[in-house]
């Protein structure tokens, strides 16, 4: 296997047709190289001409060493990472692929550096860490919750809970619209969502422009749609930005909870996102809604009433004391 960089369009060239994040999407990525810190590399795994392995890469060079870091942190990417694609179906001819793809990649950082940083979270497709435990990589398991949306949103929503099930009745009894808006929409999410951030005294790290920017590359693309609510007045009530792989639908901002009249109007958004990727919108290969995180206990309460699966993803950062510093200051700025 050899290892090469490539350019934003061979990366878009070399993606499979499923199994990647919105943010692996070639105008995600240009976004955030735009915006992050370090500089963007695309790594590709080549046997002969055909790819079989991808890992967006940003890389921070400082005298004190080298961070190496997939996703940026303070840019609200849950997710990246590696993507392995062999052309076998076999486990052994798969694990050969993936080991060996890793550990290029392991060489090409110097992962075992003790100035370099290595820290990765995996696209819950990516299956099998091994390879960079392996390499003395310490492992995290975490989750997010995945709906199936493969049949009739009112059977989804039968199997959701109760308390669910009345917050959208209720606030369909209401004058309240929802629908898909453009940049003043997702502008309003935005604020929304920073005014509540600042209220609970909680660091907010996202930018208008990087929001902007981003939401409308990848809404030119057919991957992100802004869903507002309002009232009878017009008036914002609340909004949620979703991106969208060629997989999942994610819900990646907005929804701070509120309530009009009494009635918290939040799901009935998310349940108008779930009848358009039913209904094939605004992308027809995309049968699930991503709720983007299952490891906050507070958060999971409200997520678990749509009836989603757990699905687990993988988290690879270097080890040992002497990362430890390094480390806490990464996860302080990714808040």
């Amino acid at each position: 296997m050899r290892l090469e960089t490539l350019s934003l369009d061979e990366w878009g060239d070399a993606l499979p047709a499923s199994g990647f994040e919105a943010f692996h999407a070639p105008a995600a990525l240009d976004v955030l190289g735009d915006h992050a810190e370090g500089e963007l590399r695309l790594y590709g795994g080549f046997k002969g001409d055909r790819p079989v392995g991808l890992f967006p890469a940003f890389v921070r060079e400082r005298s004190v060493g080298t961070a190496v870091t997939s996703p940026p942190p303070g840019f609200a990417v849950p997710q990246l990472g590696p993507i392995v694609m062999p052309a076998s179906p076999k486990r052994r001819k798969r694990e050969k692929v993936n080991a060996a793809f890793a550990g290029k990649l392991v060489d090409e950082f110097d992962v075992d550096g003790s100035l370099t940083l290595f820290r990765t979270v995996c696209n819950t497709a990516y299956p099998d860490p091994r390879p960079y435990v392996w390499n003395d990589l310490d492992l995290d398991v975490q989750f997010t919750y995945r709906l199936a949306v493969d049949e009739d949103p009112d059977d989804l929503l039968t199997a959701a809970s109760k308390s669910l099930r009345r917050e959208i009745g209720d606030a369909r009894d209401l004058d309240v619209t929802v629908r898909v808006e453009g940049r003043e929409g997702t502008r309003e999410v935005f604020e929304h969502t920073a005014d509540r951030y600042d209220e609970q005294d909680r660091g907010f790290s996202l930018t208008w422009p990087y929001v902007r920017d981003l939401t409308e590359a990848l809404a030119a693309e057919d991957r992100c749609r802004t869903y507002v609510a309002r009232g009878p007045d017009d008036e914002f009530l609340t909004g949620v930005v979703a991106l969208y792989s060629n997989d999942a639908a994610y819900y990646w901002l907005g929804g701070a909870r509120t309530t009009h009249e009494g009635v918290s109007v939040n799901s009935l958004v998310h349940w108008t996102m779930v009848e358009d990727v039913a209904a094939g919108e605004p992308r027809e290969s995309v049968h699930s809604y991503d709720l983007m995180g299952a490891n906050t206990e507070r958060l999971c309460r409200y997520k678990s009433k749509f009836g989603a699966e757990l699905a687990p993803y993988y988290v690879l950062e270097s080890g040992g004391p002497g990362m430890d510093v390094a480390k806490r200051a990464y996860r302080l700025v990714a808040r």
